[in-house]
């Protein structure tokens, strides 16, 4: 039994659930059922429990049941080595927005969650990551740092939100006073979001080393894109922020002509390598793809755990698609190292027999949980 785990989820109005309901003892939970029944809408669910805005990164207001006039909510017990804890979240009827409770009281930050539980998730739209465009790897990293540092999705949010008010500025030709001080707080934000970046690839990697000798799943080497031209690593914080200072101030007129910011984090990329054969995962094969993805998950979980004390619960929605047989067996021997719960899906429950009674089984059909015999 982890000393981690959900014992109790409830839906309502989310999704093509009309309301459902989970007890859950501790063991994984295998979700089968077809293709549309709602098996990723349950971990979707589940993934708002954390900060940021869930595994399909879908606006909160799309999330209600269409079939239903009441507002959506998530409501799951954690049971934790110091009791078992109450977190639910969802939109008020206003959708004025997300609000989260924990224990009957509302939160003050989305954050709070993350004192009690984290996640992780693999979904199979990750499935093309090496290969998609670098925005797609910045969140994938983005989405890693935050299990380790709840806030980090927070500085992202802020960075973000701070360079569209300085494109607007630009294109209104504004105070070139104004966007000192708007390019002085981008460049706060950048530099949080920078280091936060650079030290947790640092941590994993070192986890990832200590596996090196594992045949089970292939090792990754990882690295960002350099944020200045010259490949030049500023040493500290406020040292960064001068540089991205100068730098933006200097080229204003290139971000005006091009109606966006061309320089800064959000323009660095996440390099991933396969290391046993020292060539960019995007060379690798479907299925070494897959299964370099599925060890970097593993090894970051590895890292939460140590570093947090929290053992991360693990979202991995069709994560049968691509392994062989051994690489299934191996992956359902790694999950048991990591003394956590994990929520998988799948079309075919056969996929899911090496796990033998060490899961729960449940049939999901449109919408419906139906418990299998076990």
């Amino acid at each position: 039994m982890p000393a981690r785990y959900i014992s109790r989820l409830r839906l309502s109005a989310f999704r093509n659930y009309t309301s459902a309901a989970l007890d859950l003892d501790g063991r994984h939970l295998v979700l089968t059922g077809p293709n549309g029944a709602g098996k990723t809408n349950l971990l979707e669910a589940v993934s708002l429990l954390s900060p940021g805005r869930g595994l399909r990164r879908a606006a909160f207001d799309t999330l209600g049941n269409q079939a239903s006039d009441q507002p959506w909510a998530v409501a799951a017990t954690i049971e934790t080595p110091d009791g078992p804890v109450d977190i639910g979240t969802g939109t008020s009827a206003d959708e004025s927005g997300r609000r989260v409770r924990i224990n009957g009281a509302n939160a003050k930050t989305i954050e709070e969650m993350s004192e009690y539980l984290r996640l992780l998730w693999l979904t199979p739209s990750m499935d093309g990551l090496f290969t998609g465009p670098a925005g797609d790897r910045r969140r994938f990293l983005d989405r890693l740092v935050t299990t380790l540092i709840p806030s980090h999705a927070a500085t992202v949010s802020d960075y973000e939100k701070a360079m569209r008010q300085r494109n607007r500025l630009l294109e209104e030709d504004a105070d070139p006073l104004w966007l000192n001080a708007l390019e002085a707080e981008m460049a706060a934000h950048a530099a949080a979001l920078h280091f936060a970046r650079a030290d947790s690839i640092a941590h994993l990697q070192a986890r990832i080393a200590e596996s090196l000798d594992d045949n089970a799943f292939p090792a990754a080497q990882l690295a960002l894109t350099p944020l200045f031209d010259d490949r030049h690593v500023p040493a500290s914080s406020s040292a960064l922020e001068t540089e991205l200072k100068a730098l933006w101030a200097s080229t204003r007129h290139l971000d005006r002509a091009a109606r966006r910011t061309i320089g800064g984090p959000h323009r660095v990329d996440f390099e991933v390598f396969y290391a046993q054969k020292n060539m960019p995962a995007a060379l690798g094969s479907t299925g070494e793809q897959k299964a370099l993805l599925v060890g970097l998950i593993l090894a970051h979980a590895r890292l939460v755990k140590a570093r947090t004390g929290i053992a991360p619960f693990l979202l991995l929605d069709e994560i049968a698609a691509h392994l062989d047989p051994d690489r299934r067996a191996a992956l359902f021997l790694a999950l048991d190292a990591l003394d956590t719960q994990c929520l998988m899906t799948g079309t075919d429950p056969m996929l899911f027999e090496a796990l033998g009674p060490r899961a729960q089984r449940v049939t999901v059909r449109d919408g419906r949980l139906e418990r299998d015999r076990q």
